[in-house]
């Protein structure tokens, strides 16, 4: 029996890195899992063959969080395949480093209508789906809401409105017996921080100077979080914020 056995978990962008990681882990310890993607098909594909072929149950569901119609297909396409609902993992996040002066406002509301937005709307429609018994609301934010970071002023208010919306709605909705809390990665070794040059670059060598564990992360040191603040091992925690960051502030 794992951790999560009977459960049912919805992962947004979960086609790739963390979220990808967090799906796994989830079906690892018997939750049925929902694995959302935006455009990346064939890698949602790969996560939920990667579930199914250990024995665990994955469906991959196509949809924008940042849209209010793809939000309400993708849950009542986990509810046809799963029935219910009893974790949501808010993963699905879009970053972009630069200096102020070459700020735009598309990409700020791009930043913003899929981490701050988003996580909002998937909260909203997932209180239609978590049953009497309530749920765990995983919200992923950033070590970046709070460190000094240059270039990151938008990407990183979009993360601490993320810090923001856990503690409000942590309170709002504990009635309901729906915990909200944070994961706050640093920085993680994923395809999406490969693109970006981030890896190999000074500032992966000035991050790992300054984590007291001496490494960059990787995607399943953030999914064990995960499946803690899913599981009833973190039942006393609500309105948290949980850094997994190998001691970096």
């Amino acid at each position: 029996m794992g951790k999560l056995t009977d459960k049912v978990a919805i992962v947004t962008g979960a086609s790739k890195g963390i979220g990808a990681a967090i799906a796994r882990a989830l079906a690892a310890e018997g939750a049925s899992v929902t694995v959302n993607y935006s455009s990346d098909q064939a890698g949602a594909d790969k996560v939920v063959a990667d579930i199914t072929s250990r024995g665990g149950k994955a469906v991959a569901v196509q949809g924008s969080v940042a849209r209010a119609d793809d939000v309400k297909r993708l849950f009542a396409e986990s509810k046809k395949a799963f029935g219910k609902l009893d974790v949501l993992v808010n993963n699905a996040g879009v970053f972009n480093f630069f200096p102020l002066e070459n700020m735009e406002e598309a990409e700020f509301h791009r930043q913003f209508n899929t981490n701050v937005l988003g996580t909002l709307l998937a909260t909203q429609e997932s209180l239609n789906h978590f049953g009497p018994a309530g749920g765990s609301v995983i919200n992923v934010s950033s070590v970046a809401s709070l460190a000094r970071i240059p270039y990151a002023a938008v990407y990183a208010a979009t993360k601490g409105a993320v810090d923001s919306i856990t503690r409000s709605l942590g309170v709002e909705l504990a009635g309901r017996k729906i915990r909200v809390n944070t994961l706050a990665p640093g920085g993680v070794e994923t395809e999406g921080t490969h693109s970006a040059g981030i890896i190999g670059s000074d500032f992966e060598k000035q991050m790992v100077a300054t984590t007291p564990l001496g490494r960059i992360g990787q995607p399943d040191d953030i999914a064990k979080v995960a499946v803690f603040l899913a599981s009833d091992d973190s039942a006393w925690l609500t309105a948290e914020r949980v850094v997994a960051a190998g001691g970096a502030q």
